[in-house]
């Protein structure tokens, strides 16, 4: 009886753990790092779509790096434009990056190192890396 007793405990043991580190929360870092990502691809997705309104063309670049201090002022810039209100996605996309620059500005303030302040980076898009067969 001892050892069934010792196996269910180690069981419920591992299996708390496991429920633990699954429902961690988020760290400041893994936050603004999800939330960019989704934003660039999000926004790559809109310029690609052929059903979007031609105002888009207009809209600034929005590539976004978290380690480039001039990410702040991407995304003031890209939320203040003043195209494409009547595009029902650019309007989400904005409201995300206001998100993203809220997070930044105010909760990860302190969390967050900058590792570079070159504004042309970030109008330069991302390109996937090249997969050799």
């Amino acid at each position: 009886k001892l050892p069934t007793m010792k196996m269910l405990l180690l069981l419920i043991a591992l299996l708390s753990a496991a429920l633990l580190a699954s429902t961690a929360p988020p760290t400041c870092y893994s936050r603004v790092l999800s939330l960019s990502k989704e934003i660039t691809e999000s926004f790559k997705e809109l310029q690609t779509s052929k059903t979007v309104d031609s105002c888009v063309e207009t809209l600034p670049r929005l590539y976004l790096d978290i380690h480039n201090y001039c990410v702040l002022a991407k995304l003031r810039d890209f939320v203040a434009y003043p195209g494409c209100d009547r595009v029902v996605e650019v309007n989400e996309l904005k409201e995300k990056a206001r998100s993203l620059y809220t997070i930044l500005i105010s909760y990860c303030r302190r969390d967050l190192v900058f590792l570079t302040d070159d504004c042309n980076a970030l109008e330069i898009p991302i390109s996937p890396p090249i997969e050799h067969s």
